[in-house]
């Protein structure tokens, strides 16, 4: 008898092991969440963008606009690597080589974008026709004309989170 309680437990153990690994993969499933649609935008509803609370249009001469601060909030590569693991099974892409892609601030450092939030970072893909080094062009023209006050912090921030694409030309820039 007892024998038959060790192999019935056992066996129960077992079940609810793979059980857990089931709904482990269906969160995987579950995972793919965010759509590729928008390239090479992130899906707004999983990537928004949100904000430093640290910057604003009062603060940007002691923050932003001062040389070498973004490195003083960037988050370390450890976490961000991890969380493009994360994010690039969220997104379903079939390439799964994290050197493929950059964990990219939505709103970027440089206009006082949150350093770590999920909301403001996603796997940018290092390949097509717009890539994650285009954004980078668009991210220090924008800084740069937001320090020399040809546009307010508020304008530069919400047209990078609209469409980094075509955000300086919505704001009258080039």
């Amino acid at each position: 008898m007892r024998v038959s309680r060790r192999l019935t437990a056992t066996t129960t153990s077992l079940a609810l092991a793979v059980a857990g690994l089931i709904i482990g993969t269906g969160s995987a499933a579950h995972a793919a969440s965010c759509s590729q649609d928008y390239l090479p935008l992130p899906d707004p509803t999983c990537q928004p963008g949100a904000y430093n609370p640290d910057v604003t249009q009062s603060t940007i001469d002691s923050t932003i606009c001062v040389s070498g601060w973004t490195s003083t909030v960037r988050p370390s590569s450890s976490y961000t690597t991890a969380l493009k693991i994360k994010q690039i099974a969220e997104y379903g892409y079939d390439d799964t080589s994290t050197a493929d892609y950059e964990e990219d601030h939505l709103v970027p450092l440089e206009l006082g974008g949150a350093p770590k939030s999920a909301e403001n970072l996603w796997p940018e893909p290092r390949y097509g026709d717009t890539t994650a080094s285009n954004k980078d062009t668009v991210e220090n023209k924008l800084k740069k004309y937001v320090c020399n006050g040809t546009v307010s912090l508020d304008d530069a921030r919400s047209a990078i989170a609209s469409d980094w694409t075509t955000a300086l030309s919505s704001l009258g820039l080039s």
